[in-house]
């Protein structure tokens, strides 16, 4: 198990800025954390810790090659219960994640619903929650298998947020051999999952781990939100059962892990070091 980390170390500052921290950290992975089609204004600034999809991928994989970090992910979070349109982040940004990571050997593309946010997307039953899912997500599943990439279902919103949900998605969508799961230790707890249950009934699907633990102050909203953007403590100083979790998945082959953590360097290698202790 390689424990790389969340790509977004020092906001306002540029993917090289990001990648020269992770390695003064002293971690050699990380994952392409925050991702956007076409050009953007900050990111021509310099301003913007993102990867254009549209850039080309072995430039990018240079880069990171530069400061000694191998990229081990593409994240892709969309807007899968929104209305589709040109101006949100849905199919199209999928498939081009796809593209670019089996370009330059990255094996995972990691997605989700995530909360819906428009009166529309607010208002849709369950089944059409699954079908408004699934719709947008078959010709990247499909697609996905073609290239050799895993395409994987993060719990952060209604949908994947639930075991129910993420056994409906998989059903609808015919058990796709490209489709499988990210285990997110803290977004699966805060959603109401047990964590420990959600890797015992997905073991075979789960290809990779964004780590998180959350502190008591988090118990209160548990079950009223479907995920957290990253967490602020060391692995094992929370209330979320980490352990159980590896306990799990811990003889799995699972090559690579992300700490979705924001915290000096003592939190993020007291926690790498937490994973790599009970991963044996």
């Amino acid at each position: 198990m390689k424990v790389g980390m969340f790509l977004v170390v020092e906001p306002m500052q540029p993917v090289s800025r990001q990648l020269e921290l992770v390695k003064s950290f002293g971690f050699d992975y990380a994952d392409i954390t925050d991702t956007h089609a076409g050009g953007s204004m900050f990111d021509s600034a310099g301003f913007l810790p993102s990867v254009s999809l549209d850039d080309n991928p072995f430039e990018v994989a240079r880069l990171f090659k530069k400061y000694g970090v191998t990229p081990t992910t593409v994240c892709a979070h969309a807007a899968l219960l929104e209305p589709s349109s040109p101006a949100s982040y849905q199919t199209d940004e999928i498939m081009k994640a796809i593209r670019f990571a089996a370009a330059v050997g990255i094996k995972e593309v990691v997605t989700t619903d995530t909360e819906p946010r428009s009166e529309w997307a607010k208002n849709l039953t369950y089944e059409q929650m699954l079908f408004t899912i699934c719709e947008k997500l078959y010709i990247p599943c499909k697609m996905a298998e073609d290239y050799g990439v895993h395409l994987l279902l993060e719990p952060h919103g209604p949908m994947t947020g639930s075991l129910q949900g993420l056994r409906d998605i998989f059903k609808f969508l015919g058990e796709p051999k490209g489709l499988g799961v990210n285990m997110d230790t803290g977004n699966s707890w805060l959603g109401g999952i047990d964590p420990v249950e959600m890797a015992r009934e997905f073991k075979d699907k789960i290809t990779h781990i964004h780590w998180k633990d959350l502190g008591e102050e988090w118990i209160p909203k548990r079950g009223t939100m479907f995920g957290c953007g990253f967490s602020t403590i060391a692995l094992g100083d929370g209330v979320i059962d980490v352990k159980g979790v590896i306990d799990v998945l811990k003889d799995k082959d699972i090559e690579y892990s992300t700490l979705e953590i924001v915290g000096n360097e003592d939190i993020l290698r007291r926690s790498k070091a937490f994973v790599e202790k009970h991963w044996q």
